[in-house]
């Protein structure tokens, strides 16, 4: 069982430090709803007709992760994580589930996105920018989209997570 340990933002920092510890305090959170759970549990739609799963999530946040730290930031041409034909530009969302990718898998994965992510934004600055959707996106952009992609996701895991065992909070 995995017991993940999640370091509250510091109070008064610097920008950047601020919106990186922001993301890795959602980052994190996501990994804790998904803490002590079996592989059954963690494939528990949230209620019918959604299909939302916790390992949809961390498969979701993998595909993100990889868009806007590779393919939006670097530039990177790369595939789809779980569904490479997904689409005709290769993307997919990542929330579906196959059975042959465990919660592990994914989240080895996930977190595999997230380092390389660390690694893409270590020599950019904060008003860095990317070519976007025929303009310029700045790594600042990014990091905010981020944590508010991860914080509107993370309150999906805790309906997710209540419904399973009635864990609520964190």
């Amino acid at each position: 069982m995995t017991t993940t340990e999640r370091p509250m933002p510091p109070l008064n920092a610097d920008e950047r430090t601020n919106v990186e510890s922001w993301l890795d305090f959602y980052r994190t959170t996501l990994a804790m709803k998904c803490d002590g759970l079996t592989e059954d549990q963690l494939r528990t739609a949230s209620m019918p007709p959604s299909p939302l799963t916790l390992l949809g999530l961390v498969q979701h946040m993998a595909e993100v992760e990889r868009n806007w730290f590779r393919r939006v930031l670097t530039g990177e041409d790369v595939p789809a994580i779980h569904s490479p034909q997904a689409d005709t530009d290769g993307r997919d969302d990542g929330f579906g589930l196959s059975d042959n990718i465990s919660f592990e898998t994914a989240r080895a994965t996930w977190q595999d996105e997230i380092a390389r992510a660390r690694a893409n934004c270590a020599t950019r600055r904060l008003e860095d920018t990317s070519p976007f959707m025929g303009g310029e996106v700045s790594l600042r952009w990014i990091y905010t989209h981020m944590t508010a992609e991860y914080a509107r996701h993370n309150g999906h895991a805790d309906f997710i997570r209540e419904r399973i065992d009635g864990s609520t909070g964190v």
